[in-house]
């Protein structure tokens, strides 16, 4: 299974039980998955929570010491586990590690986030705010979620150019861009080092900023050729060594294709007779 399988399979979900109050009332979901939730306070702080079938019931136990949005995400993720068929793999790495985290444990996340922060209730608030961390931390808090989770959501779903990236230990883990990115080939490269100057690297370094920082976009985006300014916005944890970056377009546009990319797509495209046939121009700059 894949993200974009699993996004479809939490929507279903979601509009089974059809939440309508923020925060949404995570018991409601496990009711409707028919598990049994057990908050445990003998659990040490690494440990968030797991899931188990017996007797013909899952339970879900979750780590009552935990802060509540980290116990509403837990047990979001548990019931990814549970409706999605996925085994479990906890053991390799810390819960709050993204470095060589199983694609199943990603897969759960991102089921999770869709439970936490509905698409119906979440897109029409995303789309008021502007492209800041202040915003998507306001609405991190008014869902119980973590801003690493909203912030994602945030970038997939606003209708102005920006991406929001996890990254860990100096290394890329995660990227989310908006439609508008994707439709420009605007790739961040997993894995790779954070870009020498950027925000995310000074502030990584211990280099304090009071907001954003214009950077040139190519340092973040893979073969970009189309120039541009990124406005770069980022939050730095020390205990973790994660950092969370948002980039946004100075001017809210995604500068224009140069025409020499333009007349070679065109030229991929092929004009020599109307067939009814659509010839997309080559992969290579598809990301």
């Amino acid at each position: 299974m894949d993200e974009f399988a699993a996004v479809l399979k939490a929507r279903e979900f979601v509009r089974k039980v059809n939440p309508t109050g923020i925060p949404v009332r995570v018991e409601d979901y496990v009711e409707e998955a028919k598990a049994v939730l057990r908050p445990q306070t003998d659990l040490g702080a690494g440990e968030p929570g797991w899931s188990f079938f017996n007797g013909g019931k899952h339970y879900i136990c979750v780590n009552a010491n935990d802060r509540p949005e980290r116990q509403r995400f837990t047990i979001c993720h548990e019931l990814a586990h549970i409706v999605l068929g996925l085994k479990s793999d906890h053991s390799a790495l810390p819960w709050w590690s993204y470095a060589k985290r199983p694609p199943e444990e990603i897969i759960c996340d991102v089921f999770a986030a869709e439970l936490i922060l509905p698409y119906r209730l979440f897109k029409p608030l995303a789309d008021e705010g502007a492209v800041e961390m202040d915003a998507i931390e306001t609405l991190a808090g008014r869902f119980l979620a973590s801003v690493t989770a909203t912030g994602s959501r945030f970038a997939a779903v606003h209708p102005d150019p920006c991406a929001f990236v996890l990254s860990e230990q100096g290394k890329v883990r995660y990227a989310s861009r908006s439609d508008s990115l994707r439709d420009a080939y605007a790739w961040i490269q997993p894995r790779l080092d954070l870009p020498r100057g950027s925000l995310s690297e000074k502030a990584r370094s211990g280099v304090a900023s009071d907001g954003p920082e214009r950077v040139d976009a190519d340092i973040w985006f893979a073969d970009w050729e189309r120039g541009g300014v990124l406005l770069e916005e980022v939050r730095h944890s020390p205990q973790w060594d994660q950092t969370l970056t948002l980039l946004s377009f100075e001017n809210d546009e995604v500068p224009p294709a140069k025409r020499e990319e333009l007349r070679e797509d065109e030229e991929e495209l092929g004009l020599e007779e109307l067939d009814g046939n659509l010839r997309w121009p080559s992969k290579k700059r598809r990301r």
